[in-house]
């Protein structure tokens, strides 16, 4: 008989069969809701701990000023987390122990966040048994980062106590926001350039990013570097900062004072086309003016008057006119094919004749417009041509994402003849600055090549590439144009808008220092498809010059755009401008030393009383005469007390006779030499108003009584 007895054997082989079976598809149920529910979870915990080739950041290079101050630095930042499952049940004591301590130096570290608040966070990240628990939400310095890491528990190794960091190249401008859409920022959250100077050069600053294989010896990560990070070149820019400095402020007061709502300034050095301040200017809803848009380089706008030097140096350099040539003006107000052409005085009865010069002194819109229109009308190619050559439309290819270049546009014909894209009044309106689209970097390059004797420059930002202290790269200045215009034209042009300034409507743009150059501007500006006439009017007033005139070190355009009137490109630009240069020639200026001198005053010092030891020691190193009736050397010793007189060229120096049981005379002396002198004797001083002794309360001569109080009254 068998042995076998299928009637108990099987119920147990099937309840092992069911348990497996529900083994297997719990582990499948979980393998399924690990790789679905907690997928970017445990993703997260592999690329942390357990990533064979870890990528390794390099320091990002610096940008610095034209004389080598920092104006953007990387610096390690670090977001701090906890790990609540790392060291187990010992930690687990641990943690419960310091909780609070924990808490308590997080409130002295973080002040903005209650003990009891950090106690509730934390506690609730180690319910969850997060092992990615944030400690705090936003990132911090390496200062702070220490102190963290000083507390109880955070102090222990990440696999024992379960605190760890993730690190960032965090950027710092040490001067703020100055020059900030030129210089650029990042993304903070993923380190990479937004704009400026950061994204142009971005993969000279960036670096190359290293390798490092991670291997688990001894339940222990090791970091074995493959391929070392390569760091970034520093950058050295053409900005200087105080230059800068100078241009923001002048631009921001008279922002406010206007009640301005964008503002530009550039500041451009004349010979190489150096690029040395560069502000951009808008007013946020707050009411505050900060840098948001780099308008120097993207504003394409109508320029107004500021584009009149152009059209003239067309027509000189054509030799249909010269400056002599007589417009009649008329009271202000001209018809030009249908349109009135108005000067900004026609309601006061406008210039009636002037020749061409004075027109761009005056700014008559009337005397430019008809001059083109009457010589090119029939054919405005030729004036647009003339345009293109003096490169007011040039393409200027600068390294700064978000460069608009000029339109400026060509005129066409169709198989008939006839214009596509011109009207009678095109040319007559464009001949002042309107019809056409041109950014403020364009407009002061093309001022920088009339100051620059007809060479035009490309616009530098930076002048080279450095590391280590070696130099990887330089950049040149480029010269765009070699001659934008005759020489004999660029001499008459650089005479007229001399005069603008010293007779015309450019004064407010001068100054008693040095000889000024340039030409004012105010434009209305169009509303988009709105157009010019929509109730409030907007204007951009703009002054364009040189300075100083005589020999052009730099060239400076000022514009800003508000609503309503008063509008005035030079009484508000030109005040801008104004401020910018007079204080970046204060830094050249070199004034003799004999211009301090004052011819009217007096080369004998005035002497007080007291040691006149000493003083006869200090009027004989100024080399002033002494006439004293004693005999030594202050470096000997002992004062002598006296009085001083001025006399003449010299000083009389008499001693005074002195008793230590008796008051002495102190009137006229230093509040020092009054005090050493009574409280030596047991007086007590005390002293009203400052200078010279004028009178003692107790008087002169008196016998000693010590401890009593003398008041010196000082004038």
């Amino acid at each position: 008989m068998s042995k076998f007895d299928s009637d108990k054997v099987m119920p147990r082989y099937f309840a092992i069969a069911v348990l497996l079976a529900l083994v297997g598809i719990a582990v499948i149920g979980k393998a399924a809701y690990i790789m679905t529910a907690e997928k970017d979870y445990w993703t997260e915990v592999a690329d942390r701990l357990v990533r064979d080739s870890v990528s390794v950041k390099p320091n990002r290079g610096n940008i610095l000023s034209c004389d080598g101050q920092l104006m953007a630095s990387s610096i390690p930042e670090f977001k701090i987390y906890m790990d609540f499952k790392a060291g187990g049940l010992e930690k687990d004591t641990m943690w419960n122990d310091s909780v609070d301590m924990i808490c308590e130096g997080l409130h002295r570290i973080f002040p903005e966040k209650s003990a009891e608040e950090f106690k509730r966070h934390l506690e609730k990240g180690h319910k969850k048994m997060s092992r990615h628990w944030p400690v705090w939400p936003r990132r911090i310095d390496y200062g702070t980062y220490t102190e963290v890491k000083a507390l109880p528990v955070f102090r222990q190794s990440k696999y024992k106590g379960g605190f760890h960091c993730e690190e960032f190249n965090s950027r710092r401008r040490p001067f703020g926001s100055l020059a900030q859409r030129t210089v650029g920022d990042l993304f903070g959250s993923k380190d990479t350039a937004r704009f400026g100077l950061e994204l142009s050069y971005d993969s000279i600053l960036r670096g190359t990013n290293g390798i490092t294989h991670r291997r688990k010896v001894l339940n222990r990560f090791m970091n074995v570097p493959v391929t070392p990070p390569v760091n970034g070149a520093d950058i050295i820019t053409t900005i200087d900062v105080s230059m800068q400095d100078i241009a923001e402020r002048a631009l921001v007061n008279e922002l406010r004072e206007v009640n301005g709502d964008m503002g530009v300034a550039i500041l451009m050095e004349v010979k190489t086309g150096d690029v040395k301040a560069m502000v951009n200017m808008t007013r946020c809803a707050d009411g505050e003016y900060r840098e948001i848009m780099n308008n120097a380089i993207s504003y394409r706008c109508e320029p107004g008057s500021v584009f009149k030097p152009a059209s003239i140096m067309v027509a000189l350099d054509d030799g249909v006119i010269d400056t002599s040539y007589v417009v009649h003006t008329g009271s202000g107000v001209f018809e030009m094919h249908g349109r009135f052409m108005k000067d900004h005085n026609w309601r006061r009865g406008g210039y009636q004749d002037i020749n061409v010069a004075r027109a761009l002194e005056v700014s008559s819109n009337i005397g430019v417009s008809y001059v083109i229109d009457h010589y090119y009308f029939n054919n405005p190619e030729k004036y647009v041509e003339g345009l293109y050559r003096t490169g007011i439309a040039e393409n200027l290819g600068i390294p700064l994402v978000g460069y608009a270049p000029p339109i400026i546009r060509m005129p066409k014909k169709n198989s008939r003849g006839q214009y596509t894209n011109w009207s009678k009044t095109a040319l007559a309106w464009m001949s002042i600055g309107y019809e056409t689209q041109v950014a403020p970097i364009n407009t002061v390059t093309f001022y920088n090549a009339i100051a620059n004797n007809g060479k035009m420059m490309k616009p530098r930002f930076v002048t080279k590439v450095v590391k280590n202290g070696e130099t990887l790269m330089e950049f040149p200045p480029v010269v765009l144009k070699e001659q934008i215009c005759k020489p004999s034209t660029v001499k008459t042009l650089q005479t007229v808008l001399e005069h603008v300034v010293s007779q015309g409507l450019g004064k407010r743009a001068g100054s008693r220092l040095f000889r000024v150059a340039g030409k004012t501007g105010t434009a209305q500006v169009s509303k988009g498809a709105a157009g010019y006439h929509t109730g409030g009017v907007d204007y951009w007033l703009s002054f364009a010059g040189y300075f100083p005139a005589d020999a052009p070190r730099y060239t400076c355009l000022v514009c800003i755009r508000k609503s309503g009137l008063p509008a005035s490109g030079g009484g508000m630009s030109g005040l801008v401008f104004h401020h910018i240069s007079e204080g970046v020639m204060a830094r050249h200026l070199k004034l003799s030393i004999d211009d301090a001198r004052d011819t009217t005053a007096s080369p004998v010092p005035d002497v007080k009383g007291g040691n006149v030891l000493a003083a006869g020691y200090v009027l004989g190193e100024l080399g002033v005469k002494t006439d004293r009736d004693w005999s030594g050397s202050y470096t000997d010793g002992n004062p002598v007390w006296g009085n001083a007189r001025r006399k003449d060229n010299t000083v009389e120096l008499g001693r005074m006779s002195t008793s230590p049981g008796i008051t002495p005379n102190v009137v006229g002396m230093g509040a020092r030499d009054a005090v050493y002198m009574l409280e030596s004797r047991g007086l007590k001083v005390r002293l009203h108003g400052r200078g010279k002794v004028k009178s003692q309360s107790y008087a002169a001569g008196r016998p000693v009584v010590k401890g009593r109080e003398c008041v010196l009254t000082l004038q």
